[in-house]
């Protein structure tokens, strides 16, 4: 990419918070709504005063060098939590929507020796008085450890923190059966904010609205740490069915989501434009893409529409970047049309997260954009339609899978990262993801859902012996489903005779419901298939997930 910003680099989140708190000082780096209803601001300043504190209180406390798990909904709290784990030990973000016994089972695998987490949490895990780590909650972090005086500034300072040792541990999955945790340094993920700042312009009169869960690393890193970095203000969305109404109280300037929220958007609103558009123009709409047919207004009309759009979302905001799944490059032409860009990348997690985007520089709707600065892209064993594995390398790339040198050295080959994604290049070097060669199914809300997770919690049923978790779209939209062969001599012994069909679907209909009740919304079985015969297996006796397994 010849044409990029002049960004500043950013050692590590000390340098980060100092440098913001000196050039933005008395900008709002936070503003929150308070229990009276009223608006909190929290200035860099006060936010670095916070930061400091609570670095000096964990090390207070014995965690210096420790991992300290942080669970709860986007907040404040969160992030300051978040930063001071991650620079006095490893900060361990877990997903808030996770089982009460899976939490636990992570913060134990991690080794964790703190949590810190909002009240909901603190309440669904009921926490006994036998528990071997601190717990700390977001409220205690806010009104009392956050403002306690730091007598440790000079011991913080002189924490050492290297490129090659993690800051972050980031899991992959639910549950740790089935769990890969991602190792990710400060300068991977300040590596990948540099390169953002390179190609997408951000400033300090920039305001976001947090909508994605911070435990992610597409949203803590593009959108909080990015926002911290240039001074930007961060405002939290109350949930999702709120956006809306939350982005005409906060105007942000920007929103980082996923596709399918888009898609949403899009559709309220190209729908409420072909209603109320002059009655002599709607015919433009009949024959016609919306992003077409709404280039052949008149100016002046498209001014009209456009600025009412933009009211309705805050009146500020200029930018989307979406990324995490699939999008229709429709939906991307639509919002350019009425004057609001959308930028789609590619990432990972296990590359802190950007690979690819577009950008300031490079745009093109059908594409996931070009390699981000510093980050090299290549297609490995591209067949005739120059399709193949997408490797990548750079300094934003993973340190390794936690506890796990068999699954790190799968991945890593000649200094490649394998990202078990397939796609394609073309002659700009743009990139075009056309499928994906891991097992992860992708939501359309970008979530990803990991078979051998479900694969796992099904196998610890006697009742079944057999099962493979596929994506479907039998019933006309993207769906989880489980291909069953059950165990009908547990079933006989269970039962006392020989098991009729309706006999078989409730044990298996009362297993999965047991699972589902289990399981954040979005990872739940939506239906299964039972077999009458065993799935297919390799030499290892392993379930092939390909050939008749799949069909």
């Amino acid at each position: 990419m010849k044409n990029i910003y002049k960004a500043r680099k950013i050692e590590d989140f000390r340098d980060l918070i100092d440098y913001s708190a000196k050039r933005y000082s008395s900008r709002n780096a936070f503003i929150l709504r308070a229990d009276n209803g009223k608006f909190r601001k929290i200035k860099y300043k006060e936010l670095k005063d916070r930061y400091y504190s609570l670095c000096s209180y964990f090390i207070s406390q014995g965690l210096k060098g420790k991992s300290i798990a942080v669970v709860g909904a986007n907040s404040y709290e969160w992030t300051v939590c978040y930063l001071a784990a991650a620079t006095v030990g490893v900060a361990v973000p877990l997903d808030k929507e996770l089982d009460a016994e899976d939490i636990m089972n992570f913060i134990k695998h991690a080794e964790c020796k703190a949590l810190c987490a909002d009240g909901k949490i603190l309440s669904r895990l009921a926490f006994k008085a036998e528990c071997d780590f601190e717990i700390y909650s977001f409220e205690d972090v806010d009104k009392k450890y956050s403002l306690l005086s730091c007598d440790r500034l000079e011991e913080i300072k002189a924490i050492e923190i290297c490129k090659d040792e993690t800051s972050a541990l980031i899991f992959t999955s639910g549950t740790t059966g089935s769990a890969k945790g991602v190792c990710l340094s400060q300068h991977n993920l300040l590596s990948d904010i540099h390169s953002t700042l390179s190609m997408v312009k951000i400033t300090s009169k920039d305001r976001t609205l947090s909508v994605l869960p911070l435990h992610h690393t597409y949203e803590c890193t593009l959108d909080c740490l990015l926002m911290l970095s240039k001074g930007g203000c961060i405002t939290y969305a109350d949930s999702l069915l709120k956006v809306a109404k939350n982005a005409e109280e906060y105007s942000p300037t920007l929103l980082v989501v996923v596709p399918a929220l888009l898609k949403m958007m899009d559709k309220k609103i190209t729908r409420s434009v072909k209603e109320k558009c002059p009655q002599k123009y709607k015919a433009l709409f009949d024959d016609a893409p919306f992003a077409e047919a709404f280039c052949k207004l008149p100016r002046i009309v498209r001014n009209v529409i456009s600025s009412k759009v933009k009211k309705t979302l805050g009146g500020k905001l200029r930018l989307f970047i979406v990324g995490a799944a699939d999008l229709d490059s429709a939906i991307v032409e639509d919002f350019c049309a009425m004057g609001i860009r959308v930028l789609q990348g590619y990432g990972l997690t296990e590359c802190s997260p950007l690979l690819a985007g577009n950008s300031d520089f490079y745009f093109n709707a059908k594409s996931t954009g070009r390699a981000i600065p510093g980050v090299k892209l290549k297609i490995d064993n591209p067949n005739s339609e120059g399709i193949g594995e997408i490797l990548a390398k750079g300094e934003n790339i993973m340190l390794g899978y936690y506890k796990d040198d068999d699954a790190t050295q799968k991945v890593f080959e000649g200094g490649w990262f394998h990202t078990g994604d397939l796609g394609r290049m073309d002659e700009d070097g743009a990139l075009y993801i056309t499928g994906r060669s891991k097992n992860v199914i992708v939501t359309e809300n970008g979530k990803n859902i990991y078979p051998e997770e479900l694969e796992a919690r099904l196998s610890n049923f006697s009742e079944i012996e057999d099962v493979l978790v596929v994506a479907s779209k039998e019933r006309g939209k993207l769906e989880v489903k489980a291909k069953i062969f059950p165990n009908l001599e547990v079933l006989k012994s269970k039962i006392g005779h020989v098991p009729s069909l309706t006999d078989i679907k409730n044990y298996i209909g009362k297993i999965i419901k047991e699972i589902n009740a289990k399981m954040p919304s979005y990872k739940r079985i939506s239906f299964y298939e039972l077999l009458d015969k065993a799935l297919e297996k390799t030499t290892t006796r392993k379930i092939k997930r390909f050939g008749n397994n799949i069909n």
